[in-house]
């Protein structure tokens, strides 16, 4: 089998506001790219290149994992050529995926001038493993400073004491990493602190028709902890605003407003939702069952979508209005029919938490112009080039700076488009 050989160390972000970790755990949630149980690490090894026999690899924990075979057909991959030395290495191999970071340490003391090793993590091949890049690089970093303190990986004449202090070392790390994803290492006055950090897909670009809403309250995180421009934009969003508009009433620039609300994205602080009107129409998932089986569910959506906590809602109207919803029913529709002020609803609040749940998804509509001819009109023609079915209202509204009920009444006006609902 021909292994498959990634040189390119990706990029690790900044750590997650403490905050942000606690709320994953208390969830017990995994954002996706993040680690799961299949991602564990099975072995971790430290191998070297011997002046006589080549590269061998001198400890492994648990004994064994890869066989002699094994390593020997990849072993010109994980020790390396100079010019791939300190560079984060992935290889593909069978059932395995080992990740390494080779060094080079050059020393006259040293065979051959140098003395070459490579801390290598073993993962199922189908396991994610970019998490481990900059914790495969520190604890390398790590052992070469022990190594030129103490020459710990080179010395031949270790006492049997020392002798198992690397093998209990990397039994600690393998063990501590996969149950806390996290380990710290004191030899003398050397600490070192391993921690495996959520690593995230980027989101998807943000838009200026998109509304930023939070996903727990805002006052939890601490905000001197975001940068300037991310502080400034922070009071302007509350679910309501969309993204355009934020940067206009913040006198942010609008790419600068994106990058920022794309930031809190990924940290899982905000997440992005349709703009609210009473004209959107809205349709119900699969997932609406949740709500009539799920206790912990009901309680977050009665208090949710309450106008007063002394005086809740109830789940049998919130319920109600939720399973109305469908193609062709407006909320402007559902409000004459149930009137949820005296419901004690909140129907704006109704359709956030339907949203962020799951229970519901909005129906967008899209126009698209069916005739060749031109029109005369050089506004008709500015506007006719949205419609070609590939952009909602939302965000031909946004561009052109209209209302929903504005356009419509263009759209109703003009017999050559046509409305597509999905």
């Amino acid at each position: 089998m021909i292994p498959q050989i990634n040189t390119e160390s990706s990029s690790c972000r900044k750590d997650a506001l403490s905050y942000i970790e606690k709320m994953y755990r208390v969830r017990g949630e995994s954002q996706p790219g993040g680690y799961g149980t299949g991602d564990s690490l099975r072995c971790i090894f430290l191998c070297e290149f011997h002046p006589t026999a080549g590269p061998k690899i001198t400890c492994q924990v648990p004994e064994n994992y890869i066989s002699k075979e094994s390593f020997d057909a990849v072993s010109v991959y994980i020790i390396p050529k100079a010019q791939l030395q300190r560079s984060t290495i992935t290889i593909t191999l069978f059932e395995s995926k080992i990740l390494g970071f080779p060094i080079r340490i050059d020393d006259k003391k040293y065979a051959r001038n140098a003395f070459y090793f490579n801390l290598c993590f073993v993962c199922d091949a189908s396991a994610r493993s970019v998490q481990y890049e900059p914790v495969v690089k520190k604890f390398a970093d790590y052992l070469m400073t022990m190594e030129l303190e103490s020459h710990f990986l080179s010395n031949q004449k270790q006492t049997p004491n020392e002798k198992i202090r690397l093998p209990k070392m990397l039994q600690q790390v393998l063990n501590d990493l996969n149950n806390h994803k996290m380990c710290t290492l004191t030899a003398g006055t050397t600490t070192t602190h391993l921690k495996v950090v959520r690593i995230s897909k980027d989101p998807e670009p943000v838009q200026d028709h998109e509304v930023p809403i939070f996903i727990e309250d805002e006052n939890v995180f601490r905000r001197e902890q975001w940068d300037l421009t991310t502080y400034q934009i922070l009071p302007y969003i509350d679910g309501v605003n969309h993204v355009a508009r934020i940067a206009a009433e913040a006198d942010v620039e609008n790419n600068l407003v994106k990058s920022c609300v794309q930031n809190l994205v990924y940290y899982g602080v905000v997440t992005m939702i349709p703009i609210f009107q009473y004209s959107n129409v809205y349709a119900v998932t699969p997932k609406l069952r949740n709500l009539a089986e799920n206790k912990d569910l009901q309680d977050r959506c009665i208090r949710y979508v309450s106008k007063s906590v002394r005086q809740p809602a109830t789940l049998k109207d919130i319920f109600k209005m939720y399973s109305c919803m469908t193609y062709g029913t407006t909320i402007r529709d559902l409000c004459i029919r149930f009137n949820p002020h005296p419901l004690r609803i909140n129907e704006r609040k109704l359709v956030q938490f339907g949203i962020l749940e799951g229970l519901i998804r909005r129906i967008h509509k899209y126009p698209v112009y069916l005739s060749d001819t031109s029109h005369n009109n050089a506004g008709g023609l500015s506007q006719h080039r949205h419609f070609t079915g590939q952009q909602s209202l939302d965000e031909i509204c946004c561009a052109q700076g209209l209302s929903s009920q504005q356009l419509e009444e263009q759209l109703e006006k003009d017999p050559n488009v046509a409305i597509i609902w999905k």
